[in-house]
Parts: C-alpha cells; structure tokens; sequence
C-alpha cells in the first residue's frame, strides 16, 4: 500500500508499505479519506510523537473508509461496513489497523470526505467542551482560531449545547462562513480578536491557537470560569498573569487526546458514538470541507493545512 511517510529529517514523502494485519480485536479499513490536522505538522517537527502501538512515522489521526478484514474476536461488524476512527496515527495511507472499539458508523448521507474531518474534530470539541468544561445553557464561550477544523467543531458544540457562543476568527471574510455554522434558533457573534474583550465577560474560553498573548485572555472570564487549553500551534510557551487567574479563581485545563490510554479512548468513541453521530446523521452537526486532495498531492494538502485563510478541514483521498 500507499503511505504518507516522515523521514529522520521531518519531511513528508510518499513511500510503498507492506499492508496492515488485523488482530483479533481489530479490523483493516480501506481509508477513504483522512483529515489533516496541527498534529501531524507537530509530529514531523518532533514535538508530538505517536503513542505506543501505532506507527511512529506515518502521520493521520482521523480516517473513513470500508471494513475490509475483520479479527476473529470482534462481533457486530462486517466486511464493506462503513467507519470512520480517530486513531493514534497511522491514518495517511490507503489501509489502517484499527481496534475495533475505536470505530463509529458513519451516516448514510455522509460523504467519505466529510467523514474523513470529523472524528479528530468532534471527538475533540465533545470531549473538551461537554466532558470536562461542562458547558451548559447560557454560558457565555469564546472559541478562538475558530475557521479550523477543531474551531468549526467547536462552535457547533458549543452552539448546540445552548451556551452564547462568540467565534474570534482574524480574517474578516471567513466571518459570514463561520456563523453559517449556527444551527436554527442558536446564537453566534463572529468577530477579530481585537474584539473580543466587548462580548466578555466568559464562562469559557478555548484557546486553540497558542502564542506569546494567548493566557492574556483570562483577564476575560468571569469568576470561576475556565480556559481550556487545547491547541498551541503558534507557540506552547506563553506568560501568565497568575494574579489575573487567582482573581477570578480561574481554572486552567490543559487537554489532548493521542496520549490517552486505550481504555479512555474507547470511552471516548463510546460517547461520540452514541452523543455526537446522531446529531452529525440528524444535520445539526456539519463538517465543513475547506480542501480535498488525493493521496499523491499530500504536500499541497500540508501547504494548506499550514497556511491562513482556512474554513474547515483539509482532506487527502485515497480512491
């Protein structure tokens, strides 16, 4: 098979691999479509290696595809059903090992590339803000970076949970494209970060962007609120205002999912499978697609992914 493939230098290439083998409580997929995400740009960089288990040099940590072998120990599932998997790596070649409790259905009317954006995405948002921050009707939250893959997802949580959700995204054109994402009767202000000290004070705040400035934002909640910490891209060594947090007796949640154990992991796909898919197959839940590239054109989908200007997710195709 096909695999997307880093080097000792992190640079990516295309490289032939023998195919995967499916152990007893696994199945092989037949990748449709694999998201790209921050990670796989961490990874390359050193800073964000697989977990145990999982390739260490193929990135990809969300796939959709058919079931194309089945282990001797998994029931409930057949050949040519279709999954979609947020996996510890591995996702960017045309076949992946899967365990089996990893795996969600994917809905009828989904296509395999929107299928392919939506487990490292949702699993993320659902898993951050309802699990841990508890987000509840009327809470006031401010996503930041929210054009993204995981800031997408995020506003639709959010949004669907009940909470006023305030979308900070730079780039002022991107703006109608991300309150589009508001389902019926929801409420979400899109505006630049020089505005959002005006739509505060928060309940929550989702830093998914990092840099030098990004921890300045707890000047902005309310007392007892939280700020999630959940991507650093532009920088994971900022200054904190300590005092600021005491103040509001803030809560600073830092989050990731790859280096979970496998058991909180299959918790996890147990809860998107049964609270998030629904909405996704009901349409209150989309995955916006921002770039589709097949497999080959795998720089010019990591060129993109690492350049500005994008509304959702950036996805390779593998036939």
């Amino acid at each position: 098979m096909r695999a997307v493939v880093i080097d000792s230098d992190g640079q990516f290439h295309l490289e032939r691999r023998p195919n995967p083998v499916a152990g007893p409580g696994g199945v092989v997929v037949r990748v449709r479509a694999a998201g790209l995400n921050a990670a796989d740009l961490q990874q390359a960089r050193g800073d964000y290696p697989a977990p145990p288990g999982w390739p260490t040099d193929v990135p990809g940590l969300e796939i959709a595809g058919e079931v194309e072998h089945v282990g001797s120990a998994v029931t409930g599932i057949s050949t040519g059903d279709r999954v979609m998997a947020l996996v510890g790596g591995g996702g960017q070649a045309e076949r992946i090992a899967v365990p089996a409790d990893l795996l969600l259905p994917v809905p009828d009317a989904l296509s395999w590339q929107e299928a392919g954006g939506f487990p490292e995405a949702f699993s993320t948002a659902w898993d951050a803000l309802i699990t841990q921050a508890q987000v509840r009707a009327g809470d006031r939250v401010l996503i930041t970076g929210a054009a993204g893959g995981v800031g997408t997802a995020m506003v639709q949580v959010a949004a669907v949970s009940g909470a006023h959700t305030v979308a900070s995204v730079r780039r002022t054109e991107l703006h109608h494209q991300v309150k589009s994402l508001a389902p019926d009767g929801a409420h979400v202000d899109v505006v630049t970060p020089a505005d959002e000290a005006q739509h505060g004070p928060y309940d929550v705040i989702v830093e998914l962007v990092g840099g030098q400035d990004s921890l300045q934002r707890v000047s902005l909640l309310r007392s007892r609120g939280k700020v999630l910490i959940v991507g650093v891209q532009a920088g994971a060594t900022v200054p904190l205002r300590m005092f600021d947090l005491m103040l509001v007796r803030g809560h600073l949640i830092g989050t990731t999912i790859r280096g979970r154990t496998h058991a909180e992991k299959a918790l996890l796909a147990d809860l998107v499978r049964t609270s998030v898919v629904p909405l996704l197959a009901q349409g209150r839940l989309r995955v916006p697609v921002d770039t589709t590239l097949s497999l080959d054109r795998y720089a010019d989908g990591y060129a993109r992914l690492a350049g500005p200007g994008k509304f959702g997710k950036v996805i390779l195709t593998c036939g």
